[in-house]
């Protein structure tokens, strides 16, 4: 087990661990590494740098208030190759999926989009209808009420006319014609002939 300081470095740690951990131990020997831990990044980088080497992340710990551990196990050139095959595998399947992904959003904005602009023009036909309807509606109305007006006139007029009869035969004097006296002539009597 081999211990190395870089908090010296700062930031800017990651190749010398690389290099340390190629040149520094064995197969299957243990190295610790110090660093600082500044804003927390380099906790999760460093991780990401073991792996993506290859290498065993044994441990990951707070050392103290301002710096951190690592604790990483070489390991050999084989298992180094197997394991960068299969990151590269994760990362071209990672690839391939986020690509169907991609593919699927595009398809499925294409199809709300098509939707939207059925529903759209659907909303436009029903409003069209929903207001010629209405315009029937009201051309119907207005023409009862048209009839219903002029009836109501007629029956106005007619009433007044019976009306002015009524209050025409009340204010005319009652004209009475004159009887005319029955004169009733006496026949002269003709002598009976015998």
């Amino acid at each position: 087990m081999k211990r190395y300081d870089l908090r010296h470095l700062k930031d800017d740690f990651y190749d010398r661990m690389v290099e340390l951990i190629d040149k520094g131990i064995k197969v299957d020997e243990v190295g610790i590494f110090l660093f600082e831990v500044g804003d927390f990044s380099p906790i999760q980088k460093s991780a990401d740098v073991v792996r993506a080497t290859g290498h065993d992340l044994m441990n990951s710990l707070k050392f103290n208030e301002v710096d951190w551990t690592i604790v990483v196990k070489k390991v050999d050139d084989e298992t180094r190759k197997a394991r960068a095959e299969k990151i590269e595998a994760a990362r071209v399947a990672a690839e391939e999926k986020a690509e169907a992904d991609r593919v699927a959003a595009e398809e499925k904005a294409e199809a709300d989009r098509i939707a939207a602009e059925a529903k759209a023009k659907e909303e436009a036909e029903k409003a069209e209808a929903e207001a010629k309807a209405k315009e029937e509606a009201e051309k119907v109305e207005a023409e009862k009420a048209e009839t219903e007006a002029k009836a109501k006139e007629e029956a106005e007029k007619a009433a007044a006319e019976a009306k002015a009869k009524e209050e025409s035969a009340k204010e005319a004097p009652a004209k009475t014609t004159p009887v005319k006296r029955a004169t009733t002539k006496r026949a002269a009597r003709k002598p009976k002939a015998k």
